[in-house]
């Protein structure tokens, strides 16, 4: 009997996981239907195969979405986050298995008693960050106290970023995935963590001028700047007692000095629109921010206000975007700074058709084990080919991918909202990416803490 996948939503991310499942399709059994709001953008390699139909699909149509949900045999949302919600309380309705690459939301946490009661798997944070953040993560901690060690520390960061040979401005960053979310990075909340024993606190304003530094072997230098909330993983992770659990975001060293250029003059803010800013030049975009002077140029202002020294990179990296350019107009209506300033920073950050991206993940656990304090260090790179297939597109969606054969085989099967810690959901799927060239390196390295020399955390 042929089983249908349901795949709703066909963005950037879906490539490797669309490929995934038309790979296994004559061997599984498999059909897959893809719903998509514009499915004339989906490749030809994917819209003609023969186990595939490619459908339009307006999921705010009760009638249609739930009829997609009600013919599938197990259902992929590959929506943006906010949008999962009604194809979940439709999985529910029709006794239908789900997966999604998102965080779990309060509205779907409320399902979980009826996801148990109906026996389905509803798996959430399966894909990069969350997703093979969770996995690695969980096979170190698991295995450290397999072997009756207590952990002391666990620090995991991940950045999306654009591989050495297609690194070509001073930003050493290109958007490899949502502009967007990066634009918005950090704000919503102050940044909380602990470090050894001690709660730390980041206010936005000062969010990139509080960097860590990582060496990862072959690939230089990075620096992270620290997630808002590292705290809510304590209880997933079994990490109640944990004296450091940290999470943060990689860059390449330089790139969050920079940003902040942007977060002092207010070109991040995302809180009001901009009455005239359809056909804004980039210059007049970056004089919004600055005083009024009779006499002063506008990168005379600029300077004076950031105290850029005409030798300093930073200027540079202005100059790069072009943000003095008066002939660049920017067409968004009623656009707010944060949405004017990603149109600029897209002019100049989107990878090209053959450039290639890189992810990268680095994360630390200490322990203490027969009354020695320990570390491993574990660190991730995966490569992109292109544009079309990214590292980051290999990454989320070859997890989401397999996660969802395993549930329709049976083999992951313990029921609920959940994410991916549990031995049973991420032995296989690790495994499998192994084969798919995504594995991590492992190190011994002493365990510092962040006082080695007893000063107060």
């Amino acid at each position: 009997m042929v089983r249908t996948i349901l795949v709703i939503g066909a963005g950037k991310s879906t490539s490797y996981l669309l490929d995934y499942f038309l790979k296994k399709s004559n061997e599984e059994n498999l059909h897959i239907k893809i719903g998509d709001l514009r499915p004339e953008n989906i490749p030809d390699s994917v819209a003609k195969h023969p186990n595939c139909t490619v459908f339009g699909l307006d999921i705010f149509n009760e009638a249609e979405r739930k009829k997609a949900v009600a013919d599938a045999s197990i259902v992929v949302s590959m929506l943006p986050a906010s949008l999962h919600i009604n194809v979940a309380r439709d999985c529910v309705e029709f006794e239908k298995h789900f997966i999604t690459a998102s965080y779990v939301s309060d509205e779907l946490r409320a399902l979980d008693a009826e996801v148990k009661e109906k026996n389905l798997v509803f798996m959430n944070e399966i894909g990069l960050d969350p997703g093979i953040d969770h996995m690695s993560a969980m096979e170190v901690i698991d295995r450290i106290r397999d072997a009756g060690g207590k952990m002391l520390l666990f620090e995991s960061f991940t950045g999306g970023l654009v591989a050495p040979e297609s690194d070509t401005n001073l930003w050493n960053y290109k958007f490899t995935w949502n502009p967007r979310n990066v634009v918005l990075a950090g704000q919503g909340g102050t940044a909380k963590f602990i470090q050894e024993g001690t709660y730390k606190y980041i206010p936005y304003q000062k969010l990139f001028r509080r960097t860590e530094f990582l060496e990862v072997e072959d690939y230089g230098s990075f620096e992270v700047y620290a997630n808002r909330d590292s705290l809510k993983y304590r209880e997933a992770y079994g990490l109640q007692n944990a004296l450091t659990l940290y999470r943060g975001t990689m860059r390449r060293v330089g790139f969050s000095k920079a940003w902040q250029m942007f977060v002092i003059l207010g070109m991040t803010d995302d809180s009001y629109t901009i009455e005239n800013s359809e056909g804004m030049s980039y210059r007049e975009f970056v004089n919004l921010f600055l005083p009024y002077s009779p006499t002063d140029s506008v990168e005379l202002k600029l300077r004076h206000y950031l105290k850029i020294d005409q030798d300093d990179i930073m200027w540079g990296k202005l100059l790069e975007l072009n943000l003095f350019d008066s002939t660049k107009k920017i067409p968004l209506k009623n656009a707010t700074p944060a949405q004017m300033l990603q149109y600029i920073l897209e002019d100049s950050w989107t990878l090209k058709e053959h450039e290639k991206d890189m992810i990268v993940m680095y994360h630390k656990f200490g322990y203490e084990l027969n009354g020695e304090k320990k570390q491993i260090d574990a660190n991730m790179v995966v490569i992109g080919e292109n544009r079309a297939y990214t590292a980051m597109s290999k990454t989320v969606g070859l997890p989401v991918a397999m996660a969802t054969l395993q549930i329709l085989n049976g083999k992951i099967n313990t029921p609920g909202v959940q994410i991916p810690i549990k031995k049973e959901v991420y032995k296989p799927i690790l495994e499998e990416l192994k084969a798919n060239g995504i594995q991590f390196k492992e190190y011994e390295v002493p365990y510092l803490g962040y006082n080695p020399d007893s000063v107060a955390g």
